[in-house]
C-alpha cells in the first residue's frame, strides 16, 4: 500500500476510534444501557480487528506536522450545542470514517474491505437506534408544574380553569378526557392549543396521537397500553414532545430508548382521580429521577401537604390535577405548588 494510502488509513483509523468512543460511552454513562454500550464495544473491537494488520505501517507513515488539514477548522466544530449535537457529529464523523477505510482497503486482495463494510452496516443500525434517544434538552428544560385538564376535576370550566392555572404558573397542560367522543374532544384540543400559544406553555395531549396531531399540540402523553413511544415519534417527527408514564425502572429505561422526552413516574401516592391497585412510592420516583437521563415528572395523589417529599425524590416535575384544577382558587393554588420549587 502507497505511503499517500497508508496516512488516509491511519487518519480514518483515529477518526473512527475516537467517533466510536463517544458514542460508545455515551450509551455507558447517558443512557446507561448495557446492551447497546456491549454492541457497540464488540464493534470497536471488530474494527482492531479488521484493522491490525495494516496500523503498524500506517503509523510509520503518519506526518502530523505536515498534515494540510489539521490547522482547517469550521466554527461548528468548535462548540456543541448539547448530548444530542455532540453524539450526532461524532456517529457521521464515524460512518465517514469507516466508508473511507473500507475505500482505501479494497486496493488490497484481503477480505478486509467486506469486514469495515460489515461494520458500517452494523453502526447504522446501532445509530437508528441512538438516534431515537437524542431529544432536545430544553424542550422541556423549565417545567416544573405540569397540569392535567380534566371537565369533572375542574371546579369551574375547563378552559377557564386552564387560563387560572396557567396563570398561577402552570409549566406544561396536559388535556386529559378519557370519555369524549372523537369530535368533541378534538374541538376541546384546539382550544387548549390556542390558549396554550398565546400563553406560550407547551400543551399535550393524553393518549390519542390522532388528536395531538389534529389539533397541532406540542405532544402526546402515552400510557404502557398505548401506541409505544417509537412508532409515535415515526408520526409526530423529531420536534414534538413525547410522555411516556412508567411504574418501574424497566419501563422508564425502555421509554429512553423509544425516544421519549420525558416520563410520567408513578402513582407516587393514591389518587381519586384515578384509583390504582398498586402504588410505585416515592422509592420508585427517587430511583427514576438519579437513574434515568430525561426528565421525571411525578404523579397521583400529590398535594401541598406531601410534594416537598415528592421535590426531595430529585423529579423535575410534579403533575397534578383537582389539586389545582380543583381547587377554589386555582391560580393561587397552582401559584403554592410553584412556589415549592423555588426552595430547590
Amino acid at each position: 500500500m502507497s505511503p499517500a494510502l497508508l496516512r488516509m488509513l491511519d487518519a480514518n483509523a483515529n477518526r473512527a476510534r475516537e467517533g466510536l468512543r463517544v458514542v460508545e460511552d455515551y450509551a455507558r454513562f447517558v443512557l446507561n444501557d448495557a446492551s447497546l454500550q456491549s454492541n457497540l464495544k464488540h464493534v470497536r473491537h471488530d474494527l482492531a480487528t479488521a484493522l491490525a494488520p495494516f496500523l503498524t505501517d500506517a503509523i510509520l507513515n503518519r506526518d502530523t506536522p505536515g498534515d494540510v488539514g489539521t490547522a482547517n477548522k469550521t466554527t461548528s466544530e468548535q462548540h456543541r450545542e448539547d448530548f444530542t449535537d455532540l453524539v450526532i457529529a461524532a456517529g457521521k464523523r464515524l460512518g465517514e470514517a469507516l466508508r473511507a477505510i473500507e475505500e482505501v482497503l479494497k486496493t488490497e486482495p484481503t477480505e478486509s474491505a467486506p469486514a469495515i463494510e460489515s461494520l458500517r452496516y452494523r453502526f447504522y443500525d446501532l445509530e437508528q437506534r441512538i438516534a431515537l434517544t437524542l431529544r432536545p434538552a430544553k424542550r422541556f428544560a423549565n417545567v416544573r408544574l405540569y397540569v392535567l385538564i380534566t371537565e369533572s376535576a375542574c371546579s369551574r370550566p375547563w378552559l377557564e380553569a386552564t387560563e387560572q392555572a396557567i396563570a398561577g404558573g402552570a409549566d406544561c397542560i396536559q388535556l386529559r378526557e378519557k370519555n369524549l367522543e372523537g369530535g368533541e374532544f378534538l374541538a376541546r384540543a384546539k382550544k387548549l392549543v390556542a390558549l396554550c400559544k398565546a400563553k406560550n406553555v407547551p400543551s399535550i395531549i393524553n393518549d390519542r396521537l390522532d388528536i395531538a396531531m389534529l389539533s397541532g399540540a406540542d405532544g402526546v402523553h402515552l400510557g404502557q397500553d398505548d401506541l409505544p413511544a417509537r412508532d409515535a415519534r415515526k408520526l409526530l417527527g423529531h420536534d414534538k414532545i413525547i410522555g411516556v408514564s412508567t411504574h418501574e425502572i424497566a419501563h422508564a429505561r425502555q421509554a429512553v430508548l423509544d425516544g421519549a422526552d420525558y416520563i410520567g413516574v408513578g402513582p407516587v401516592f393514591k389518587s381519586g382521580t384515578k384509583p390504582r391497585d398498586f402504588i410505585a412510592g416515592l422509592d420508585y420516583a427517587r430511583q427514576a429521577a438519579a437513574e434515568i437521563s430525561i426528565p421525571a415528572v411525578a404523579i397521583a395523589g400529590i398535594t401541598l401537604e406531601n410534594v416537598d417529599q415528592v421535590i426531595a425524590t430529585g423529579v423535575q416535575a410534579v403533575a397534578v390535577t383537582a389539586t389545582v384544577a380543583g381547587a377554589k382558587d386555582i391560580t393561587a393554588a397552582a401559584r403554592q405548588f410553584k412556589q415549592k420549587f423555588s426552595h430547590r
